[in-house]
């Protein structure tokens, strides 16, 4: 260990875990993210970092039975045992047959096979819809009076290792600097910030996070294959949703009119994209507008039917570069979908990141040492969201043309205090924090991501301005 995995050790006592590639061999065959993996190695670890491998190979064993799914229906139904697992597990209501239905994809259990007894749902609400992670115990009924038969939930126990006490992170974070906290960052999101050329490239990277904290922020992000943009989102946060791939359709998002079920949008912290130039879009110009409303206001109608939510939504797409890794077309957007090819909706999301502009994969940037432990860590990001002072502190802290573009101007005042929150999570007015050091990485970096969102739109449409607000520090 070298010295700053000794101080992150002594500050974050209980929330660290040291990060070994040997060690998380132990999870080769099981298709776990990194804040289940963080779990099980920090419950499996001595105060010295060391790991009962043997113990935790008899958990997975008989806890998480990926590798064997295919026996999971068999004993259930033949040896008529309850079963414990440990899971992801996908909930929909069907408000035809008034039943609530589960899913655990892992283990071959499907949509039709699994079902949550009432009194199961009404002790555990978080089991009336979506998507979770949890401690289930698994019993098979069998077929009865020329009902069929099914696999139910008699037991739950909520996977939330983590009860976060944020004003105790926000008070670690004083005992750190900006480089310090930065790095802590990038070691979280399971890189080794060593790897980085810069400090502009370390920004960058963390940039991945502002759809964490912040509320109804909607991003892009265009990049070569490599570069780790799809499993930042898969593996940091239980509380957001990748689509890869597939059909998007307004029922999707928003709202299913047939099943009267609420979307994606409305069930998590963000939603991203993935491969977007591989989507296909059901009837676009309905989506389009429905989305536009939502991008705009966090609100949106489907037929009788008002809901709104604070999800942010995140593109992902990939971009072709020259062999100087800079895009081919100075126009970032060209091969996306036509979807994405509206100057009105592609005003409605907030900032860019450059990607391209990110190392690929390489050994350098896989981490062997101490960082926050994924499941603390995406629990802490989660809570940020609420915090609605950071805002506060923004607006005292900066002037705004009065002839600014409003949505310009919410659009850089939301990554700003997306980038406070990040970087300096103890700042409670804007006396605790340094002018320069807000200017450096918060404002000047929401501008920049703003003036790119801008300069793309106008490539499109000439009547949309590239100039953005001359937002200041406030004298």
């Amino acid at each position: 260990m070298n010295i700053f995995d000794f101080k992150i050790k002594e500050k974050f006592p209980n929330e660290s875990v040291l990060k070994n590639p040997e060690i998380y061999g132990v999870f080769s065959g099981y298709n776990l993210p990194s804040f289940v993996k963080d779990w099980l190695i920090q419950r499996n670890s001595t105060l010295e970092g060391k790991i009962d491998k043997e113990n935790l190979r008899l958990f997975l064993n008989k806890h998480i039975a990926q590798k064997n799914k295919k026996t999971i229906k068999g004993t259930l139904i033949n040896d008529y045992v309850p079963i414990k697992v440990l899971a992801r597990i996908l909930i929909e209501p069907d408000i035809r047959s008034g039943v609530i239905k589960f899913s655990i994809p892992d283990l071959g259990i499907g949509h039709n096979e699994g079902v949550i007894p009432n009194y199961i749902a009404e002790k555990y609400p978080e089991l009336k819809g979506g998507e979770i992670w949890g401690v289930v115990k698994l019993s098979y009924n069998p077929p009865d009076n020329g009902k069929t038969g099914f696999i139910e939930i008699v037991d739950y126990k909520s996977f939330k290792p983590y009860e976060v006490d944020l004003e105790y992170f926000k008070q670690k974070r004083r005992e750190f600097e900006v480089s310090e906290w930065i790095d802590l960052l990038i070691r979280s999101m399971e890189y080794n910030p060593e790897g980085f050329e810069s400090l502009q490239q370390k920004i960058l990277f963390i940039s991945r996070l502002l759809i964490f904290v912040e509320p109804n922020l909607n991003m892009f992000e265009l990049a070569p294959k490599g570069t780790g943009k799809s499993y930042v989102f898969n593996n940091l946060s239980k509380y957001g949703w990748v689509i890869s791939g597939g059909v998007i359709s307004r029922a999707k998002l928003l709202y299913d009119i047939s099943r009267k079920t609420p979307g994606l949008l409305t069930l998590y912290d963000f939603v991203a994209i993935d491969e977007v130039e591989t989507i296909k879009f059901t009837d676009e110009s309905e989506l389009r507008g429905a989305l536009k409303n939502y991008l705009e206001s966090g609100t949106f109608s489907v037929a009788n039917y008002k809901g709104e939510s604070s999800a942010g939504l995140m593109v992902l797409g990939n971009i072709p570069l020259t062999q100087e890794r800079k895009p081919v077309n100075n126009r970032y957007f060209v091969n996306l979908h036509k979807f994405f090819n509206d100057p009105a909706l592609l005003d409605r999301f907030h900032g860019f990141i450059e990607g391209w502009k990110l190392p690929r994969m390489r050994e350098d940037l896989i981490l062997r040492g101490y960082a926050l432990n994924v499941e603390y860590f995406s629990e802490i990001l989660h809570e940020l969201r609420t915090e609605s002072q950071y805002r506060n502190v923004v607006q005292k802290l900066v002037d705004v043309p009065k002839d600014a573009d409003t949505r310009d101007k919410n659009a850089i005042i939301k990554l700003s205090t997306a980038y406070l929150k990040l970087l300096f999570p103890h700042v409670e007015s804007p006396e605790d924090i340094d002018k320069s050091d807000f200017k450096l990485y918060c404002l000047e970096q929401a501008i920049k991501m703003r003036e790119i969102i801008k300069t793309q739109i106008s490539y499109i449409d000439p009547e949309f301005s590239r100039e953005v607000p001359e937002i200041r520090i406030r004298e």
